[in-house]
């Protein structure tokens, strides 16, 4: 997610630079590795990571809703709304877009079905759009005590450093490392001086990726469920979300279709694109509350059958 929002606001920021991403499979640890036009520094990058986020930011605004709890009615609304300014503010647009769909109910009809990517339903006092809102637009991490960071410095180590996760920053739950539970802890999880905290630019990032994963509306059996591009529907509510390793430099696009691959569950299929593997996280439920495991390479189907037949 926060390498999708990378790319964003650097196109946003700097569209000559041209940002494209690839991995480095021959140079363990697995981490990508961003292309850019001309010879910027790492400072560079994170100055224009800054502005692009300054201005996307701005447009997270939802006219109070705290949650992603939409009548009917008030889905189509925003809908329109952001469609009519596509033209002016194509960034709206996409982020209404994936965020929900007017054509996927609640079974009593009163209520739209929002991404599932949207784990924060009010719970624990736990806001989706409140949050969606606030985060990319807080430049600055709270809670690091006497330690001074600017924002700049605070998207570099989100970039360019191992993430230490030091900032008390509202989170999304799309962090596996956010899965706090009782079990085999000494400290009690809940505990505001013993909470698990987060990466303060990851987070602003990652709710600017968000825009690039659209939702559809796809019929399943005699049902119409809420599809996002990665996503897939499983048995009992279960989601999983996949996404490709490839070998080349890509850009933001060339991401969205691998996404969008029909074929995406099988990495075979895809070898001819320069995919070397595809990972997966599922998300769960713990309690009250959601989460996604951390993310784990997926076998295709051939393999798996293979598997299974022994």
């Amino acid at each position: 997610m926060a390498l999708l929002g990378l790319l964003r606001v650097l196109e946003e920021a700097r569209p000559l630079w041209c940002p494209r991403v690839s991995w480095t499979l021959d140079n363990p640890p697995l981490r990508p590795v961003l292309r850019v036009l001309g010879v910027p520094n790492d400072v560079a990058v994170a100055e224009a990571a800054a502005e692009g986020l300054e201005d996307l930011a701005k447009r997270h605004e939802f006219g109070g809703l705290a949650n992603l709890t939409l009548s009917p009615t008030e889905a189509t609304r925003n809908l329109r709304r952001a469609a009519n300014v596509a033209g002016r503010d194509r960034y709206t647009a996409d982020l209404w877009s994936a965020l929900v769909s007017d054509a996927t109910l609640s079974r009593d009809g009163k209520k739209v079905e929002p991404t599932p990517l949207c784990l924060l339903k009010g719970q624990g006092h736990q806001h989706f759009l409140k949050r969606l809102a606030s985060v990319p637009q807080q430049k600055k991490p709270p809670g690091r005590g006497k330690i001074a960071v600017s924002e700049t410095d605070c998207l570099r180590e989100s970039l360019f450093a191992p993430w230490k996760r030091p900032d008390a920053t509202e989170s999304f739950r799309w962090d596996p490392h956010e899965d706090v539970r009782y079990a085999l802890r000494a400290r009690d999880p809940t505990d505001a001086s013993t909470k698990e905290t987060t990466q303060h630019g990851a987070n602003r990032l990652a709710a600017v990726g968000l825009s690039t994963l659209t939702v559809v509306p796809r019929r399943r059996a005699n049902d119409v469920k809420l599809s996002i591009i990665g996503g897939d529907r499983e048995a009992r509510g279960g989601f999983v979300f996949r996404w490709p390793i490839w070998r080349e430099p890509i850009s933001l696009a060339g991401i969205r279709a691998l996404l969008s691959h029909p074929n995406l569950r099988n990495q075979g299929a895809l070898r001819s694109l320069g995919v070397v593997e595809v990972r997966q996280t599922r998300r769960i439920l713990t309690g009250r509350y959601m989460n996604f495991m951390r993310a784990e390479a997926e076998l295709d189907h051939a393999r798996e059958n293979l598997r299974h037949q022994g």
